[in-house]
């Protein structure tokens, strides 16, 4: 047997640093070994939770099995690993030392299968090494003191040319992003996220991390059947429903100022916005309010949404966030004003799509100037080609031929996620992201739109929600 005893101070909160500790997927921001790890069972974390971790071993890799064993609370966490060569009980306390400071306290036992223990003993001074990093890098992640977010100089060069940069939407672009990402261990305890479009897809995997990471959460979707089933499967993966659910039918803008109208009402201060709602719809039609339903509900309405809860945002003591979700679909267009409500005759979905979101790109810039001084942060991200229920539904020739590499809805939601919760999240703006990276908003120089068309578009937008046919204009 090898035992590994190691003991760290972090100046955070000890309820903090215990939920940190114990969603053990964490173990890849601050572990030394460990490169992948998965929760294996539904539900929140408490006694018996499963994970599966792979870690490096020299030049090969390792499975190991993790479950909880015991856990109290804010004092004591005991895991159990097996693997093929060995097994390992962590046994991990908490001692909060103020309100601020905390003091963990880890001790490792490893006990070696099929003969190995004397070969093990010899390589006793590179576990202890071993022990002693892991921890340091736990101190290094609990002290949440990275960088501001800045593009790499790999993904700068792949964003100069269009194969590099559209490969960086594939899984295989998440997974290079992973190896150079800082650890994520603030926690949203207190903070209110309005979220819209969370039933399915990006925003159910969004709503899932939010309400692990403590978040109050207030959801925003279309139909009313949905709702049950919603709050049951978020129950069932975190253990919280949302705290909140508003029904909206977003592509109508009556229902957005209606909806704006109940929130401004119940006056909750707005820590986070995320504007996720959307849909490509293939058939041209117009909303019952007389607009192109693409223009309605990807631009009108996180337009109309964001403007009319401003009050609810601004001037907070910490920068309040707004985060707008598009596509790259978008690099294909360019923005004009004119060209942006399409016809009948000239409808295709994906570029109505790709319009609006290049659009809505626009909006982003344009705002993080006009708001910074009232202390909001607000950036756009895409999501890279994920294989949510709307790609399977609008665009199913595309998931035929790119099905292999599409991320999963949790993988494209991660920078949606990390925006909203990471502290050095709020310390730009005004920039697109993927893989938590800036990136480039033009692949293309065809598509970069003139600073008249840029200053047109918020003229444009009130001109157009102006002559819709509201019957409650808000």
């Amino acid at each position: 047997m090898i035992t590994l005893t190691e003991t760290i101070e972090v100046p955070r909160p000890v309820a903090t640093c215990f939920r940190y500790v114990a969603d053990f997927r964490t173990t890849v921001e601050w572990d030394a070994t460990a490169v992948e790890a998965n929760k294996l069972t539904a539900g929140p974390i408490e006694q018996d939770t499963r994970f599966s971790v792979r870690c490096r071993a020299g030049r090969s890799y390792l499975k190991l099995a993790y479950e909880i064993t015991e856990m109290t609370p804010w004092q004591c966490l005991v895991l159990e690993g097996r693997g093929r060569w060995f097994t390992v009980k962590d046994v991990i306390t908490f001692e909060s030392l103020g309100d601020n400071l905390t003091r963990i306290h880890y001790v490792a036992e490893f006990t070696f299968r099929n003969g190995l223990g004397r070969i093990a003993n010899l390589a006793e001074s590179g576990f202890i090494k071993m022990g002693r990093a892991s921890l340091q890098g736990l101190a290094r992640a609990l002290k949440d003191e990275n960088p501001p977010p800045q593009a790499s100089p790999g993904t700068q060069k792949k964003d100069g040319k269009l194969p590099t940069a559209l490969a960086c939407f594939t899984r295989h672009g998440y997974r290079r992003g992973q190896k150079i990402w800082h650890p994520m261990s603030a926690d949203m305890t207190g903070k209110h996220v309005v979220l819209t479009g969370a039933n399915a897809g990006l925003g159910f995997a969004t709503a899932v991390s939010l309400l692990e990471a403590g978040a109050t959460l207030t959801v925003v979707i279309r139909d009313p059947a949905k709702v049950s089933d919603m709050q049951q499967a978020l129950k069932a993966e975190t253990g919280r429903e949302a705290d909140r659910v508003e029904l909206a039918d977003l592509g109508l803008l009556a229902e957005v100022s209606a909806l704006c109208e109940r929130l401004l009402a119940l006056g909750k201060p707005i820590d986070v916005l995320i504007n996720n709602a959307g849909a490509l719809f293939n058939d041209h039609a117009e909303t019952a309010e007389g607009i192109e339903r693409s223009v309605a509900l990807l631009l009108l309405s996180p337009w109309k949404l964001t403007e009319a809860l401003l009050p609810l945002l601004q001037d907070h003591a910490h920068p309040a966030r707004i985060i707008n979700v598009v596509s790259g679909g978008m690099y294909t267009q360019k923005l004009r004003c004119t060209d942006l409500i399409m016809t009948a005759e000239n409808y295709k979905g994906s570029v109505a799509y790709a319009r609006s979101k290049r659009a809505l790109t626009v909006l982003t810039e344009l705002w993080a100037a006009a708001w910074s001084e009232h202390n909001i942060v607000i950036n756009s991200m895409h999501p890279g080609w994920a294989d949510t229920p709307g790609v399977q539904t609008a665009l199913p020739g595309f998931r035929r031929v790119t099905k292999r590499v599409l991320r999963s809805p949790a993988e494209g939601a991660d920078t949606i996620i990390w925006l909203a919760r990471a502290s050095e999240a709020d310390q730009v703006s005004g920039k697109l992201f993927l893989d938590r990276e800036p990136r480039t908003t033009h692949l293309r120089p065809s598509t970069q739109e003139s600073p008249d068309e840029r200053a047109r578009l918020l003229d444009w937008l009130s001109e157009t929600y102006s002559r819709l046919n509201l019957s409650d204009k808000g």
